[in-house]
C-alpha cells in the first residue's frame, strides 16, 4: 500500500501580506504606512483567491487572514492619522491667517 505523501506548501503570498500588513501598523503615522496596507491587502486577496481555488496544494489561510486584518487595521490607523493631519492644518492655517490678518490691519 502506497501512502501519499504530499507536502503542502504556505498559502500563496501569505508572508508578503503579513509583513506588509505589520509595517501598515507600525508606519501607519506616514504614508507609508497606507501604501504597505493598500499592497498587503492587494497580495492578500490575491493569495486568498488562489487558495480558495486549490486548497489542497496549501497549508492553510492563516497567515493571509492574519495579513488582511493587519492591513486593514493599518489603513483605517493611516486614513485616521491623514484626515487629523489635514484638519489641524486647516485649523491652525486659519488661526496663523486670522492672526497674520489681525497684524497687518493694525499696523
Amino acid at each position: 500500500m502506497e501512502e501519499n505523501n504530499i507536502t503542502k506548501r504556505t498559502a500563496p503570498n501569505s508572508v508578503v501580506a503579513l509583513v506588509l500588513g505589520i509595517c501598515s501598523i507600525v508606519f501607519s503615522g506616514l504614508l507609508v504606512g497606507l501604501a504597505c496596507g493598500i499592497i498587503g491587502l492587494i497580495y492578500a486577496n490575491k493569495g486568498l483567491r488562489q487558495y480558495n481555488e486549490e486548497p489542497a496544494l496549501y497549508s492553510g489561510s492563516d497567515m493571509l487572514t492574519t495579513g488582511r486584518v493587519t492591513s486593514i487595521i493599518g489603513i483605517v490607523i493611516s486614513g485616521l492619522c491623514v484626515v487629523t493631519a489635514l484638519l489641524c492644518l486647516l485649523v491652525f492655517g486659519s488661526f496663523f491667517g486670522f492672526l497674520l490678518q489681525t497684524m497687518v490691519d493694525t499696523m
